[in-house]
């Protein structure tokens, strides 16, 4: 903060309740959001752009996916990565990957993420109560994570086996 600046004369604070408690979000992007026009004139991003829509069988390409166009080497990269983690056939079933990508990003403090992975868990099947169970357990994995590593506990031989 400016020297003479208080939390008193900050635009939300006093006066105003912060964006986010007004259920607003309203974080500006610091790179532009591609159109679908402009997506249209690059063949690059129009691939990308049309792959994500036929994969998830939706025309919603979303804030994520037309910010990174404007580095479309990254945007290829990030989508087939995400697509070979997420969406290929694995292990874990897509609404466990969901979950743990809100988990991670929860920790993380990625609201954006935590917001779109929410809403891709929900058309995964995700109900109301798994995702409160999920959030007791974030919660629970972060205050027990945090009194270990304040209090420095060795790790028990019988874990590392």
């Amino acid at each position: 903060m400016r020297r003479g600046t208080t939390y008193a004369t900050l635009p939300h604070i006093g006066t105003q309740k912060p964006p986010l408690a007004q259920g607003v979000l309203t974080t500006m992007a610091t790179v532009k959001l591609w159109t679908d026009e402009e997506a249209e004139q690059d063949e690059r991003v129009k691939t990308v752009f049309d792959d994500i829509r036929a994969t998830r069988k939706s025309d919603f390409v979303n804030n994520f996916w037309r910010g990174l166009a404007n580095q479309p080497a990254i945007l290829e990269r990030t989508w087939l990565s995400l697509k070979a983690i997420l969406v290929a056939p694995g292990a874990l079933d897509p609404l466990t990957r969901e979950l743990i990508y809100i988990a991670v990003s929860t920790i993380n403090g990625c609201q954006y993420c935590i917001h779109s992975h929410t809403a891709a868990a929900r058309a995964k099947g995700m109900t109301d109560a798994q995702h409160g169970d999920l959030l007791a357990v974030i919660g629970m994995a972060a205050e027990t994570n945090a009194l270990v590593t304040a209090m420095q506990i060795p790790v028990d031989e019988a874990f590392l086996k």
